[in-house]
């Protein structure tokens, strides 16, 4: 069938998926570094505590049928592995059929972790990497054009993405309707970059574009993906543009880079022909085919929550993650809270103790320190600390095991950390969690201290706590 490929696109079908190995192989890098502490056996989630309570159906996922942190581990790293080979191009070397299983493969091994992954792996982006990933396996390879349905498969991802994120913020927060919401988000954010502080400091007015240029890029920008060249390569450009302007203003994971990815595959780039390849193979037609149809079916609930007046964000509403709903900053905290954990070695804490702060890699924590670029990198603890300090409820289940270990000096948690104040041999007798509020310094305040924050003690968190009173998360 000639209507089944569109040879165009053949160099960005190329560039996708090499971009997309270098997503892969980055959410699988975080999962290899920092699952042991998270939901290792022994960590603050543990996975064998939930798949002995959740069945098979539905969480699919190889841990079901197995775990044990050696076999977590050696999934992760298989994953970069099979990354790193997509990466270099393994699967044009390979016939049609190999080149897909091999896509398939870290398709599966991620789906596997994000099923166990529970909270600290409740993240859109995670979902999203899945949806996008098992188009991929699709896509094809060397052997045959780029069939053009998954082409608008991935722009109806893409278009859901931004047009979701679009609604949700006219719906969730009146800020976004008065183009103010920009006056507090840079400050505010879950994890502030190297620049946040300077793009908080950009003159209001230019805030209010910004938001501005934000309801355009999602609202309008997203519908003419669905127009004929070269308008539809007109906007993937520009969200592409966009999206590197949130990269630049902080840290959102992978968020932003797998935006761009899907945008990629909108680009008709000009250059060389792209090779002579005979016609798709029957087989391959037919499965694609019934892929499509599967998904656009599965595509009414995202739908239905999309244009519903109750939008929810982050939503998967199938086991698989094969159709989901997204959205981010629905609502804008106007301050920032920031929870400081702190531990003594005295047998008795008083009010004249010594209390040694914990650092965090990415969280604020020193008001002196610039905080650091990490994105795509996912600081997971850094994130969840985030949602912890917005309300006690979010951090439940994992926070006392988090105390826990510190207090244990447990080795793979403290590798989560930037810095702990106890030697590996002492640690800490007691430790205690404290809220503070944090703001931006002004250019003023910032010459003369040298601090980017200013932080004001606003109440206990956590009281003093030892081993004996911590009970296992």
């Amino acid at each position: 069938m000639e209507w089944f490929t569109a040879s165009g696109y053949w160099w960005s079908r190329l560039l996708f998926q090499r971009a997309l190995a270098g997503v892969y192989l980055v959410a699988f890098l975080t999962a290899a570094l920092q699952f042991r502490a998270l939901i290792g056996e022994r960590g603050m989630l543990p996975v064998p505590r939930l798949v002995a309570r959740v069945p098979f159906r539905q969480a699919p996922s190889l841990f079901q049928l197995h775990y044990s942190d050696r076999y977590f581990a050696a999934c992760a790293w298989t994953g970069c592995a099979v990354s790193a080979a997509l990466l270099a191009g393994l699967d044009s070397q390979l016939p049609l059929w190999a080149g897909m299983l091999l896509w398939l493969l870290p398709w599966v091994l991620y789906l596997s972790i994000v099923n166990v992954g529970q909270t600290w792996y409740a993240f859109g982006w995670e979902s999203l990497l899945l949806e996008v990933g098992f188009v991929a396996v699709l896509l094809g390879n060397d052997d045959v054009a780029p069939p053009i349905v998954l082409l608008f498969l991935l722009r109806w991802i893409l278009f859901r993405v931004e047009f979701g994120a679009g609604l949700i913020k006219m719906r969730g927060d009146a800020c976004w309707r008065k183009l103010t919401c920009l006056y507090h988000h840079h400050e505010t954010q879950p994890m502030p970059g190297p620049l946040s502080w300077f793009f908080h400091h950009l003159p209001r007015p230019l805030h209010r574009v910004e938001a501005a240029a934000n309801h355009v890029t999602q609202l309008v920008v997203p519908v003419l993906l669905f127009t004929p060249q070269p308008v539809a390569t007109a906007a993937a450009s520009l969200m592409i543009l966009t999206q590197l302007w949130l990269v630049l203003s902080g840290n959102f994971s992978w968020l932003n880079w797998i935006t761009v990815v899907l945008a990629l595959s909108a680009l008709e780039l000009p250059g060389e022909a792209p090779p002579s390849v005979p016609a798709a193979p029957l087989w391959y037609e037919v499965l694609v085919l019934a892929v499509t149809a599967l998904l656009v079916g599965l595509s009414f609930h995202p739908v239905r929550n999309m244009l519903s007046r109750r939008q929810i964000m982050n939503r998967s509403f199938d086991p698989l993650h094969l159709v989901n709903t997204y959205g981010a900053f629905g609502s804008v905290s106007r301050v920032r809270y920031e929870v400081v954990i702190e531990g003594t070695a005295e047998e008795v804490p008083r009010e004249d103790s010594e209390w040694r702060e914990y650092e965090f890699k990415g969280k604020p924590g020193d008001p002196r320190r610039l905080p650091r670029q990490f994105a795509p990198y996912h600081l997971r603890l850094d994130w969840l600390m985030w949602f912890a300090a917005l309300s006690p409820t979010y951090a439940e289940p994992w926070f006392g095991g988090l105390v826990e270990r510190l207090l244990e000096n447990d080795r793979d948690t403290l590798r989560l950390l930037r810095r702990s104040p106890f030697p590996p041999d002492a640690p800490p007798r007691f430790v205690r969690a404290r809220l503070f509020r944090y703001r931006y310094t002004n250019w003023r305040e910032l010459r003369e201290t040298g601090a980017w924050w200013e932080r004001t003690f606003v109440r206990e968190y956590l009281p003093p706590t030892r081993l004996a009173g911590v009970v296992r998360s």
